[in-house]
């Protein structure tokens, strides 16, 4: 079951330009930042976890996403 809810990924797309958005548009966008997020996250907790935190700071959270868009390059 998805975790962020489908109305506000849909006014995303409505922002983005999209004058109709279908459904199963949405949940595709709802899915995929799911996925995004996820290894966001999962980056963020080994960062915590190399500079011995427990608690994750926005810091991790920024540099985990700049090391998901560089790897993409």
């Amino acid at each position: 079951m998805a975790k962020l809810p489908v109305a506000p990924v849909a006014r995303i797309l409505k922002e983005a330009g999209a004058e109709r958005v279908s459904e199963k548009a949405a949940k595709a966008l709802v899915e995929a930042l799911e996925e995004i997020a996820m290894e966001i996250a999962k980056g963020a907790v080994e960062l915590a976890k190399h500079a011995n935190r427990k608690t994750v700071k926005e810091e991790d959270v920024r540099m985990a996403l700049k090391m998901i868009v560089n790897k993409g390059e």
